[in-house]
C-alpha cells in the first residue's frame, strides 16, 4: 500500500468514527445515571480529540509530501 492510499484510508476511518460517536451520544442520556452519562460524554469527547489529532497529523504528512514533489519544469 502506497503512503497516499493509507492516508485516505487513515482519514476515512477516523471520520467514520467521529461520525459514529455522533450517534453514540444521544443514547447515552437514556441511562438515567449523571456520573456514567458525564463519564462516557467526556470519554467521547476526548477520543473524538485524538481522531483530529490523528487526521491532522496525516494532513501534515500530505502537505510536507506535497511540498517536496518536484515542481521543476525543465526537461
Amino acid at each position: 500500500m502506497e503512503r497516499a492510499e493509507a492516508s485516505e484510508k487513515i482519514k476515512t476511518h477516523c471520520k467514520t468514527i467521529a461520525l459514529e460517536m455522533m450517534n453514540l451520544n444521544p443514547i447515552i442520556t437514556h441511562l438515567d445515571d449523571q456520573e456514567t452519562q458525564e463519564a462516557l460524554f467526556e470519554a467521547s469527547y476526548e477520543l473524538t480529540k485524538q481522531l483530529e489529532i490523528i487526521k491532522k497529523r496525516v494532513i501534515k504528512l500530505e502537505r510536507r509530501d506535497d511540498a517536496g514533489a518536484d515542481t521543476s519544469t525543465e526537461l
